[in-house]
């Protein structure tokens, strides 16, 4: 089944396989350099674990994005809606505790279309890409995981606080994952 993703170029074609996505905030702000902001996503990813709505293998947040690799039969409804859950809680926190700087950027760099919002934390689709084979999804767990290392915050992929690397060398993360074996 294809299922176009609004104004991106993106599309997924069967729900039940499993993608690496990336989720950019509008104009690559810092939003997830502030861990009340990170913790949104944290507790989201949490939260959809536990109802079973996305299967997660493999996620990073960075100060400007987000990858993951996971499995849903809704995978489109279900990005759809934890981006317009995560940009409420975030536009609320920003409103009431956080940097003015940073809700007027969402404002400004809100694009013409969105009418009926006032503030774009997310830009466009999230850039799903189907995981074929068992090669594929070993290399996109490690890219995901590597994130930081290649960023220079870390030496090891597992000190990164943010990450499914914790999960992955046996200790305890954040967010519950379903491992893959690699």
């Amino acid at each position: 089944m294809e299922v176009e993703l609004g104004r991106s170029r993106y599309k997924t074609y069967d729900e039940a396989k499993t993608y690496f996505t990336t989720m950019s905030t509008t104009n690559w702000l810092p939003l997830f350099s502030i861990p009340q902001v990170a913790q949104v996503i944290l507790n989201s990813l949490q939260f959809m674990h536990d109802n079973n709505r996305i299967r997660l293998h493999a996620y990073v947040i960075m100060e400007t994005h987000v990858h993951m690799v996971g499995t849903s039969k809704e995978i489109s409804d279900e990005f759809r809606k934890l981006k317009s859950y995560t940009a409420r809680q975030i536009v609320d926190y920003l409103t009431m505790d956080g940097p003015q700087v940073l809700l007027d950027q969402l404002k400004f760099y809100k694009k013409k279309h969105k009418k009926d919002q006032k503030y774009q934390v997310w830009q466009e689709g999230f850039h799903p890409k189907a995981i074929l084979n068992v090669d594929i999804l070993t290399q996109k767990i490690e890219y995901v995981h590597y994130n930081p290392v290649r960023r220079g915050y870390v030496d090891r992929p597992e000190h990164w606080r943010y990450s499914s690397a914790q999960n992955y060398a046996g200790m305890k993360g954040i967010v519950s994952v379903e491992h893959v074996k690699i």
